[in-house]
């Protein structure tokens, strides 16, 4: 018997996307602070790489999460989650700093609560019976 695939719904393609763009935009800023090394504009050489090297593991994270809330993985939601809700906390707390950066706390904030609103949504949807994550390949 063949086996059957149920390709995860548009909710797991949304979230997925926003986790993809995330991750893209940390891939961004990541290059932006390698070219900013190049230029001697660091003030400490380790602790600039070490920013680098973890703003690079962030975006590898974010793109893992985004193929397998593609995929219904529940693991990739999961992490999605938590990521999302750091967003939104720390957009919260850059409202605590004056004058307010809003072009930050819009930036971060929004795709964080869109992407969290995003992958609850496609638990709830793929935890019903008629749905099933795409088999493994």
């Amino acid at each position: 018997m063949a086996e059957r695939s149920v390709r995860s719904p548009a909710l797991a393609t949304s979230a997925a996307a926003v986790l993809a763009l995330e991750g893209a935009a940390l891939v961004v800023f990541a290059i932006i602070e390698l070219l900013g090394l190049g230029s001697g504009q660091a003030a400490s050489l380790p602790t600039a790489l070490a920013l680098i090297v973890l703003t690079l593991i962030g975006a590898a994270a974010l793109f893992a999460f985004a193929m397998g809330t593609r995929r219904g993985r529940t693991w990739a939601r999961s992490g999605g989650v938590v990521l999302q809700i750091l967003a939104l906390a720390l957009a919260l707390a850059s409202l605590t700093v004056q004058p307010v950066p809003w072009p930050f706390v819009l930036g971060v904030g929004l795709p964080g609560l869109i992407g969290l609103v995003l992958l609850i949504s496609t638990s709830r949807r793929e935890g019903r019976p008629e749905t099933k994550p795409e088999p493994e390949r």
